[in-house]
């Protein structure tokens, strides 16, 4: 796997929402059967808070929350596409969704299964 660390650009399906962040050429993304992960089919890959930088649409973005409001789960309001979220176990990463990240810095990806269907039922 490539370790260089390069600047990736993703959006929303509409580009009203754009972003930017900090990780490998080769990413690895977990596909979770979470209530809501297995619901969107969202595949993600995490990298730190601080390596993500929202460069457009703050003001079409909507927050869902549920449970214990802890994570924030952000799409945008005009097309729908969720591009990233705050996971309730991790609130100092950025969960982005894989679909959403554009092609040209990414080398590789790797998928793994993670259950976070049972993992989040021991987490209180």
């Amino acid at each position: 796997m490539d370790k260089t660390v390069v600047s990736h650009s993703g959006a929303c399906h509409c580009k009203r929402v754009k972003f930017e962040f900090d990780a490998e050429g080769d990413l690895v993304a977990f596909d979770c059967n979470c209530s809501i992960c297995a619901m969107k089919r969202n595949i993600h890959t995490i990298v730190p808070k601080t390596a993500f930088r929202l460069l457009e649409g703050e003001d079409v973005l909507t927050t869902y929350t549920f449970n214990t409001h802890i994570a924030k789960h952000k799409f945008c309001s005009v097309c729908g596409v969720a591009t990233r979220f705050i996971a309730r176990i991790n609130p100092e990463a950025v969960g982005i969704t894989i679909a959403c990240i554009a092609p040209g810095t990414l080398n590789n990806v790797v998928v793994q299964t993670y259950d976070g269907r049972n993992l989040l039922s021991t987490v209180s």
